[in-house]
């Protein structure tokens, strides 16, 4: 019989990791117009406006211009037409937001400006002061522009593998547990003390250990479903799974 400490159930996998990508909203997107596609378009704006607004930012904009250059792309996103030339083998899909953005920075300011303000027809709201937060707080002092894109692109990643960790044990009716554990994703493998682990989760401290590789086995598996809704293929993923794990090493967030 299952220990009351054992991993969360895990919903049933995927034939594939990618049956259903980023890419594939985005391609269903530029083929029908309905409010199911204009529906999932919207909310990868709201996933990914962070990455696009510290970007611009970085690039030195004003926090109203970013926010209207943020919100005047994404209202062009929606557009009917936009998509037509978008192809699934141009490869990672943060490559494709950040030169799409770029682009507009470059050739559509002004057009979108007026769009934002004049009330277009399709409004991603965006909580600037959150990303005003996330500008300075995340952002070292000499980064680059696209280095400040990427680690927020990979802190966004790592941000919905947390959210959907947690949200697998409050299903399993163990968020306590989850929140005594969470530590644990960030910290040295010495550095557990499973005899506190044990008192707190109420269990031995072999238990405790288990509960503590499954937990990491699980975000492992979770975080590596993330970034292959990201690419559009096996042969991109473990590419991008090295160099985003190499941007989150350059300034480990804590598990909060």
């Amino acid at each position: 019989m299952a220990s009351n400490h054992d991993a969360a159930q895990k919903p049933p996998r995927h034939e594939t990791l990618f049956l259903t990508t980023r890419w594939s909203v985005v391609l269903a997107a530029r083929e029908v117009e309905n409010d199911q596609a204009l529906h999932a378009m919207e909310v990868l704006c709201r996933t990914y406006w962070q990455p696009l607004y510290i970007y611009a930012r970085r690039r030195g904009h004003t926090a109203q211009d970013a926010e209207d250059a943020t919100q005047g792309f994404f209202a062009r996103l929606l557009e009917k037409g936009f998509l037509q030339s978008v192809q699934q083998e141009r490869g990672r899909f943060r490559q494709f937001m950040l030169m799409a953005f770029q682009r507009h920075l470059a050739n559509e300011w002004d057009r979108s400006r007026r769009l934002k303000r004049g009330g277009g027809q399709h409004a991603v709201p965006l909580d600037t002061v959150l990303g005003e937060k996330l500008y300075r707080e995340e952002t070292p002092p000499h980064a680059s522009a696209d280095d400040a894109y990427d680690r927020r692109w990979a802190l966004t990643l790592l941000e919905q593998t947390l959210g959907r960790l947690r949200a697998e044990y409050e299903r399993a009716g163990r968020e306590q547990d989850f929140v005594v554990m969470k530590p644990q994703l960030v910290a040295s493998r010495g550095e557990a003390s499973y005899a506190s682990l044990a008192s707190q989760l109420d269990c031995t401290e072999g238990a405790a250990r288990v509960a503590v590789h499954r937990l990491r086995k699980r975000f492992r598996e979770i975080f590596r479903e993330e970034i292959a809704q990201t690419v559009a293929n096996e042969a991109d993923l473990e590419d991008e799974i090295r160099h985003l794990i190499a941007v989150l090493a350059q300034g480990t967030p804590s598990a909060s």
